[in-house]
């Protein structure tokens, strides 16, 4: 996989610039494809052999996909987690990942436990650079962790062909070529950003453009402009949060990419009023990344999220596995033969077979399918809730507030506060109403910022079915 990504782009050429208001931190693909090397040979001299799993803590920087890619080179599992996890999290996640090693760099929580060798970044030194370490293909490339529908975050494990699989997202949803500038406004750990900002453009020859972390979304539209961006890649809310600051203009922009969460007609449409450029949306998850999706070439019909990308073989299914008829709600399933699907959930085999009917790959979302393929979401067949493009499971969140002293239950759903905007509201029982700046530090402390409920409040009991299970859509209302 990283021999690929980084086997296209000329060794002068730009591959990386990681931006802000005072200046880029640049890398060619050249220095680039030798630092990977180098650092690759360092993970070997520390004992790594391959199928060991590396757990990442970094922050935004060149750092990142330097590691990430190092440890691909080197034939080792790199699992990119959250920066913005706290202690507890990213403990429990080590205790089930039982990594080999943990490299940090900066001021990012690291688990706690005497099982996990932490090595700072600055002491990978690599004398010599190695050759990529070549292999099956349908080996294990990486782990990306998710939030799970039992309310523990599942490890979802990667083939290294899951990068040929973009493939078809190069014309089914960018329009990407060797010329494109490609700025993307999120995290590095994410799946979004890994593929869509770093792996794609470079896979392509291109050259990928990534804001310094902390970035204002106010501050984007400067950056796109002073470094020429070409293709602008955000979720919904970062849109939104650009066009309330006032009009955006950029000369250079072709078009924008949305994926995460549905993004609403008002923001889509404000966006173009302004730049004069679409933004073209893709629907998809961590299992799979994005599959369906609207194009420069081949627009979303209004109101869908798009149509599968060619090469793609999706069924919109019924319970029992049967495709339903055109323009009928169904599950949104994938063939176990795609390429970007994953291996499986890491430590859960019978979750992972859980997810399939037949030789289909249930996604969970309920849609449907028009005569000219265009895929119209409609939901969640779950209580899985979506925090600014991230995946919730509510059990997460009231775990981490059933353990509040002054709470008895606790439940969580996703609560519309405007017309395109949601927020994560908790309902909680307990002798007194606990104050609201007291909750918020206590799940602050205890969640990652997305996980943390926005909204608290007091009721007596929680509403539940007859089989004493919390009944969301009575909260919901």
């Amino acid at each position: 996989m990283a021999a690929y990504v980084l086997g296209t782009g000329a060794p002068d050429q730009l591959a990386l610039r990681v931006i802000s208001a005072e200046g880029s931190s640049d890398w060619t693909y050249g220095a680039m494809r030798d630092q990977v090397a180098r650092l690759a040979s360092a993970l070997v001299d520390q004992g790594l052999t391959p199928g060991d799993r590396v757990l990442m803590r970094i922050r935004n920087s060149a750092e990142f996909p330097l590691v990430y890619l190092a440890a691909l080179w080197a034939g080792l599992v790199p699992v990119p987690a959250s920066a913005g996890l706290t202690v507890p999290e990213i403990t429990a996640i080590a205790a089930e990942l039982r990594p080999a090693m943990v490299i940090r760099s900066g001021a990012v929580s690291i688990p706690d436990g005497p099982d996990c060798p932490i090595l700072d970044y600055t002491a990978l030194v690599g004398e010599t650079a190695m050759a990529p370490l070549m292999g099956d293909p349908n080996r294990p490339a990486y782990i990306i962790y998710t939030s799970g529908t039992s309310g523990k975050p599942r490890g979802v494990i990667h083939a290294h062909r899951a990068v040929w699989a973009r493939r078809m997202m190069w014309d089914g949803w960018y329009g990407l070529t060797p010329h494109d500038r490609v700025l993307h406004a999120g995290a590095f750990n994410w799946t979004y950003t890994l593929g869509t900002g770093l792996m794609d453009p470079w896979a392509c020859g291109a050259t990928a453009l990534i804001p310094v972390e902390g970035t204002k979304a106010s501050a984007l539209p400067t950056l796109m402009v002073r470094y020429g961006a070409t293709i602008f890649a955000a979720a919904p809310g970062v849109y939104r949060q650009m066009l309330r600051e006032g009009p955006v203009t950029v000369p250079t922009l072709r078009h924008g990419l949305s994926a995460g969460e549905k993004l609403p007609d008002r923001i889509r449409a404000a966006f173009r009023a302004s730049t004069g450029c679409a933004v073209h949306e893709a629907l998809g998850m961590s299992e799979c990344s994005t599959f369906i999706s609207g194009s420069p070439a081949k627009p979303a019909a209004e109101g869908s999220s798009g149509r599968p990308q060619p090469g793609r073989h999706v069924a919109v299914l019924d319970s029992e596995g049967t495709p339903v008829a055109r323009h009928t709600p169904g599950t949104l399933a994938i063939h176990r033969d795609d390429p970007g699907l994953m291996l499986g959930y890491l430590g859960a085999e019978d979750e992972t077979a859980a997810r399939y009917i037949g030789d289909w790959f249930v996604t969970g979302d309920t849609v449907e399918m028009a005569q000219d393929d265009s895929i119209t979401y409609l939901g969640r067949d779950d209580d899985m809730m979506n925090a600014g493009g991230f995946r919730v499971s509510p059990l997460e969140v009231e775990a981490a507030l059933a353990r509040h002293p002054g709470i008895a239950e606790a439940a969580v759903v996703e609560h519309r506060v405007k017309a395109d905007v949601t927020v994560i509201a908790a309902y909680y029982t307990g002798p007194v109403a606990l104050l609201d700046d007291d909750l918020t530090a206590f799940t602050a402390a205890n969640l990652a910022r997305y996980k943390c409920p926005r909204i608290f409040t007091h009721i007596d009991a929680l509403p539940k079915s007859g089989n004493g299970k919390i009944n969301r859509k009575a909260l919901r209302q």
